[in-house]
């Protein structure tokens, strides 16, 4: 539902792109998916990615705490900004590798005190695993900086836009979910309906994985890095604040210094680069590639990918 609802956003997008010519827009979305079939079909890696990705993150926010996966989740800045330099041959600055090194220091200590709290936390919640929630959301990281960085190799010099290629991860999206939904879920569907269970809170899940990505590229073109880095650091806190008083979430000294050792590093590696640093193309775009969050939603990565020229000017790189 989450790749429907984003499909049918783009489209929409496009349509008032076009002056709301209905024709124009469908003799543009056949020949931008059907005619150019070959360039379709290179989003299908990527999109079969974020959908395990998507996945995966259902699987470990159901088996870690809130706030533990918040802040581990921010990996995923690791895990790109260490793709773009082998796959893109991209340069990051001395500030950006010390924040990585900060980075994966303050996620390795949350896990450390989440290691020793682990038998208090199982006995308040025995339907959780933590193991299989923290393997869950490091493959997850993983899908994530690859993905990202994979989507933005295929689309250097590409002409289309933001919201066309959204609707092409969509539709593949939306045929790979078919068909997990097929496999696992066929016989309830038959039986219950398709939207059995979908009760409000579920939508408001659904409508967070849709829009929350188109959300992040606007911020990103429209404000910058920074302002990011400030959003994710903030989202950490909240996320923290809200475990503690919806589900008892214990935080300690340990907890307290690694996530802030996460969020000085995001905000690190936000920072732009000095005049006299590196000035190729590829080094101002790192930045918003790799700090790529949730996303699609999947959301983000993608959507961010098609913004380092953007992005990297209002930071001055």
């Amino acid at each position: 539902m989450a790749e429907v609802l984003k499909v049918l956003t783009c489209t929409l997008i496009i349509l008032i792109e076009k002056r709301c010519s209905v024709k124009e827009t469908a003799l543009f979305l056949v020949d931008s998916i059907v005619f150019q079939y070959k360039d379709t079909l290179k989003l299908a890696v990527p999109s079969l990615i974020y959908t395990l990705q998507n996945n995966l993150q259902y699987i470990a926010i159901s088996n870690l705490p809130a706030a533990t996966f918040q802040v581990t989740y921010q990996l995923k800045i690791l895990t790109t900004a260490l793709f773009s330099v082998l796959m893109l041959r991209k340069s990051l600055s001395k500030v950006q590798w010390v924040s990585l090194l900060l980075l994966f220091a303050g996620v390795a200590i949350v896990q450390v005190q989440q290691e020793g709290g682990k038998e208090s936390s199982l006995s308040n919640s025995s339907s959780q695993n933590y193991t299989v929630g923290l393997v869950a959301v490091v493959i997850s990281c993983l899908s994530s900086g690859f993905a990202g960085v994979y989507f933005e190799k295929i689309l250097k010099g590409s002409a289309a836009s933001v919201w066309m290629r959204n609707v092409q991860l969509g539709l593949f999206g939306m045929a790979l979910g078919m068909l997990g939904l097929w496999w696992n879920d066929g016989t309830a569907i038959a039986e219950r309906g398709f939207l059995f269970g979908y009760t409000g809170m579920v939508w408001c899940v659904i409508f967070n994985q849709a829009f929350g990505g188109l959300l992040v590229a606007v911020v990103v073109k429209y404000a910058d890095n920074i302002l990011k880095g400030f959003a994710t650091s903030f989202s950490i806190i909240v996320s923290t604040v809200a475990s503690i008083h919806l589900f008892g979430f214990h935080v300690d000294l340990l907890f307290t210094v690694g996530a802030g050792l996460v969020i000085g590093a995001v905000y690190m590696y936000s920072l732009p680069k000095a005049p006299g640093g590196s000035s190729s193309p590829s080094a101002s775009s790192s930045s918003s590639s790799a700090s790529s969050a949730l996303p699609r939603t999947n959301g983000d990565q993608e959507m961010e990918a098609f913004l380092p020229k953007c992005s990297g000017k209002q930071k001055g790189s």
